[in-house]
């Protein structure tokens, strides 16, 4: 599988990262499974897996941990910080307090003394960004986290962080990993940008926008059983906002047909197509589907087939406006009343 660089650190990581966020309560409760599932996409080429403290409380990097017994100096392992665990107000965010707490579980959960990317999932508006990169710094210095990024951060929080970084002389965020697909193309405006200015490596999440670029779901029908989409996370199929993804949906599945491959081949190879993309983030939960994605690896699209899916969804146009993932917290009704 190829490998490119993440940002300027000289770290290789594989085209494809293996995300880990359906490994246990949130996905697949069946651990051997999901370590079979990790050993199986190491032996593919992948050499990349990113996890979060807040995927299924801690579950996820438990799995990563076990999985990782003996071949942990061969994998680029990233987690995050920031989301809420367990109970108690303090127990979640970007404050020094919690990232000092939350960090030393993360190492005891993966069973590792070093964590390759350590990522603020999340901003945190109640938190300085120079506490938060201090905290950083010093994990840093101290061996515990080789490198720092951070997650779903808009344009201007990523050039802040920059500016602080630079001028107080601490660590920088060295990536970004923001939600893009061929459906929310938001980040084309100013992260990639901003992203490709300063050096830094990018890592998308959700390449397959929620499961809608593999094609199960269709107009005018239920939401399959046993998907995010069941479960109520989802607008209901006659939304305004889905009714634009089934039309563009519909016009895709014909470019795949064009091209020769699945519509989730598509999605997924369109992900890294980007000259500022790094790695996209596949999530399976199944050794199936894991098998269904891998191959989207293999796939180059030519300029015809990329000019037609910008006719399709326009570039820096996400269709709709939550799949950018990150609300503003200047957009709630108080902050823009007297």
């Amino acid at each position: 599988m190829e490998t490119r660089t993440l940002g300027k650190t000289g770290i290789q990581v594989s085209v494809q990262c293996l995300g880990a966020m359906m490994f246990g309560l949130w996905g697949n409760r069946d651990h051997d499974d999901c370590v079979q599932i990790i050993h199986s996409a190491l032996d593919s080429g992948i050499n990349f897996i990113d996890t979060a403290d807040v995927y299924s409380q801690g579950e996820s990097e438990e799995i990563v941990g076990k999985a990782l017994q003996g071949r942990r100096d061969d994998v680029v392992v990233a987690t995050k910080v920031h989301g809420q665990m367990g109970d108690g107000v303090n127990r979640q965010g970007n404050s020094r307090r919690w990232i000092r707490y939350e960090v030393e579980q993360s190492l005891r959960r993966l069973g590792t003394d070093y964590i390759d990317l350590y990522q603020i999932h999340r901003p945190d508006p109640t938190v300085e960004v120079e506490e938060t990169l201090s905290a950083l710094t010093d994990l840093v210095h101290e061996g515990k986290v080789r490198a720092i990024g951070s997650s779903t951060f808009p344009a201007e929080e990523i050039i802040e962080a920059q500016w602080v970084a630079e001028t107080r002389g601490y660590e920088r965020f060295r990536c970004e990993q923001p939600p893009y697909s061929i459906l929310a193309r938001g980040i084309e405006r100013g992260v990639l940008p901003i992203c490709r200015r300063y050096g830094m490596g990018v890592i998308v999440w959700s390449p397959l926008n929620g499961g809608w670029l593999t094609g199960k779901y269709k107009r005018g029908q239920a939401y399959p059983k046993g998907t995010r989409a069941s479960w109520g996370l989802m607008d209901p199929p006659e939304a305004k906002h889905n009714l634009r993804k089934f039309d563009a949906l519909e016009q895709l599945e014909k470019v795949a047909a064009d091209a020769g491959i699945s519509l989730t081949h598509l999605a997924v190879a369109w992900s890294v197509a980007h000259p500022g993309v790094t790695s996209t983030i596949i999530g399976p939960k199944s050794m199936d589907q894991l098998d269904g994605l891998l191959g989207a690896a293999d796939v180059t699209l030519d300029a015809g087939t990329l000019d037609r899916i910008d006719e399709i969804v326009p570039p820096g146009r996400t269709l709709h406006a939550p799949d950018d993932g990150y609300d503003s917290p200047n957009l709630v009704a108080s902050a823009r009343r007297r």
